[in-house]
């Protein structure tokens, strides 16, 4: 059926000539004549965003067929249009995504539109094989095998938001047993929305916690609140959050933590930089996290922590990281407290946590064949330390100090290969100058 289109059709499909009327078939072929898509190409045309055929003519003696307008569609969305053009344009690829696809189309904002859900993850198997000595001919230890399935779905809420989860099955304490962690199928580490404002970022939810001031070495853990990032090559971090360190050791989950309210608030520049620094502080409501042994470090008062980083990249590969905490809170008579067998614990063993680190590259899993290296001191006082992520992610704990060593490799494309050691001793508490040995090893099935 012939028909004759309005004049704001014309001018949508003519870009540098006169507005001209013309008689033709439904010039969407099987689109009806009312569809939503005559106005949306109509306005698009009046800002100077659609343009017809790739000459920037119309051929008016010529149907426009549903790939002929596919390809009007591509050209728009390939010019970066803004505001109310770009949701209008995200529209119109929405209806003729499958020509657009046909025409080998892939761009990201219709990519968002087909499919607002990106999953991601990892298989990860570790073995542990730890030992605390009282004496030398009498260890205790303890040995795992763990494995973990995670999904970590990305889901694109507008052009500014996205909400983000971790879904982990886990056995946190023995493979051989086939038992879930917490005796439940799955765990939701974590689920949050995170919003990017230029250089702002905003995250409400059940979001990491990092100490990014000190490299992770007080503080790497999920925590519940919200937090603000603000800044470019000087960083500025402030947040509010609620914190559980329950199922927090590698060597199993399922005892219960204790809860706090933790403030943060950071300074730090560019990670990337060759020379890196960053001062912090944390204050956190419950003193329960820093007792050991029965020994009570802060009496009644919240703990106060301030932390430093320095470090520096000597090559792109080669680089020396360097870390001090001290918790100011702690009691003047805290080494008292922290005895073994009478012997007094310094004070300043507890209330401060300190790291160097030597590190030469690192195992990148889209990089088949790379590899690091790496060799540390760790001093990780237990009133100053929250959750470290040399805890969450190697063999060390909270109220241990000693020397770490370990290397990563990439042996094929997404999967990584880690290996720790860990030996020291404990630092306070009744268990004060017991020896510890850890072998740590991670594998990593990334998807």
């Amino acid at each position: 059926m012939k028909k004759t289109l309005v004049s704001a059709l014309t001018t949508a499909l003519v870009v540098g000539a006169a507005s001209t009327t013309f008689a033709a078939a439904n010039p969407f072929e099987d689109v009806p004549a009312d569809h939503w898509a005559y106005d949306a190409v109509a306005q698009l045309a009046a800002d100077g965003v659609i343009e017809g055929y790739g000459d920037g003519t119309y051929r008016g003696d010529q149907e426009i067929t549903r790939y002929e307008m596919a390809q009007m569609v591509a050209r728009a969305m390939a010019k970066g249009a803004t505001g109310a053009d770009k949701a209008m344009i995200d529209k119109l690829a929405a209806e003729f995504a499958d020509e657009l696809n046909n025409l080998g189309v892939r761009v990201a904002a219709l990519e968002k539109k087909v499919d607002n859900v990106k999953w991601g993850g990892r298989l990860r198997y570790r073995y542990i094989n730890r030992s605390i000595d009282k004496t030398e001919s009498t260890p205790t230890g303890k040995r795992t095998n763990q494995y973990m399935l995670r999904m970590e779905p990305v889901m694109t809420i507008n052009e500014h938001w996205v909400g983000k989860a971790r879904i982990d099955y886990a056995n946190s304490r023995d493979f051989a047993t086939g038992k879930n962690l917490n005796g439940d199928d799955l765990t939701v580490d974590r689920i949050y929305a995170e919003g990017t404002y230029g250089s702002t970022k905003i995250q409400l939810g059940k979001f990491p916690g990092y100490s990014n001031a000190d490299y992770g070495m007080i503080f790497a853990y999920r925590e519940a609140g919200a937090k603000v990032t603000f800044g470019k090559d000087v960083k500025v971090g402030v947040s509010a959050a609620r914190l559980n360190l329950a199922n927090a050791s590698f060597l199993g989950g399922g005892e219960t933590g204790p809860t706090a309210t933790h403030l943060e608030l950071e300074v730090y520049n560019d990670r990337s930089k060759r020379f890196t620094w960053g001062i912090g502080y944390h204050n956190l409501s419950n003193k329960a996290f820093f007792d050991e042994d029965g020994a009570n470090y802060l009496g009644n008062q919240r703990a106060n922590i301030i932390d430093v980083g320095l470090g520096y990249k000597f090559t792109d590969k080669l680089g020396l990281t360097a870390a001090y905490a001290k918790n100011t809170s702690v009691d003047g008579d805290a080494g008292a407290k922290s005895t073994k067998n009478g012997d007094s614990v310094s004070k300043s063993s507890v209330d401060q946590s300190y790291n160097f680190q030597l590190n030469y590259g690192g195992a990148v899993k889209t990089k088949p064949g790379s590899w690091g290296a790496y060799i540390a001191y760790r001093h990780l006082g237990q009133a100053s330390t929250i959750r470290s992520d040399y805890s969450e992610l190697g063999p060390i704990l909270n109220n241990e100090r000693g020397w770490e060593i370990g290397a990563s490799v990439a042996p094929m494309k997404n999967t990584t290969l880690f290996v720790k050691y860990f030996m020291g001793n404990k630092i306070a508490g009744a268990t004060s100058g017991n020896k510890v040995h850890t072998f740590f090893t991670e594998l990593n099935l990334w998807f």
